[in-house]
């Protein structure tokens, strides 16, 4: 296995109590995950604080440089979800469909799975609910391995729980 993955697994199972998605399925090949959360924010603030403020709530151990600051979404079709820090760059994902502020959906592999050569869809949900909006974090990912894509549900698992975690924090919502 891969040292990144390696030291990724190491690192999740000292961070007790993280918010776990939902597995919806999974199977040898990817799987589904999704994970909820309400903020007490409008909709059109959340959508507005991930797509403009990522740096600001992105966990900065979840970036290859060191730094969320080095992070931008470009909200719209062909737009990236990169990182960069000069000459050195990377494309997490491609944005495939806006509907501001109701969904925004990106293609790609995060991390460790964009070498292992995994794709996913991930879609960031937002819907008005009595005090503020919900926002479901949405992920399938799949591909080849020669090992059970299935025994990496749990830290994906973890690591998105980090992600939609710092994102309710810095628009308030109770840890």
């Amino acid at each position: 296995m891969p040292r990144l993955v390696c030291l990724l697994l190491s690192l999740a199972s000292l961070l007790p109590g993280l918010a776990s998605a939902r597995v919806l399925d999974q199977g040898p090949n990817g799987f589904t995950l999704q994970n909820e959360v309400v903020v007490p924010v409008t909709a059109e603030r959340a959508y507005r604080a991930l797509t403009e403020e990522v740096g600001q709530w992105w966990p900065d151990d979840h970036t290859w440089w060191g730094g969320s600051e080095r992070l931008s979404i470009e909200a719209r079709a062909g737009g990236c979800f990169c990182e960069r820090q000069g000459e050195a760059q990377a494309r997490h994902m491609e944005v495939v469909f806006v509907d501001p502020p109701r969904l925004l959906r990106m293609v790609g592999g995060l991390g460790p799975l964009q070498g292992m050569g995994w794709s996913g869809a991930l879609e960031w949900r937002f819907a008005a609910v009595e005090g503020g909006t919900r926002i479901t974090l949405w992920y399938r990912a799949g591909g080849y391995a020669p090992e059970d894509l299935g025994r990496f549900v749990a830290i994906v698992d973890q690591v998105q729980g980090l992600q939609l975690g710092g994102l309710a924090r810095h628009l308030g919502a109770a840890p």
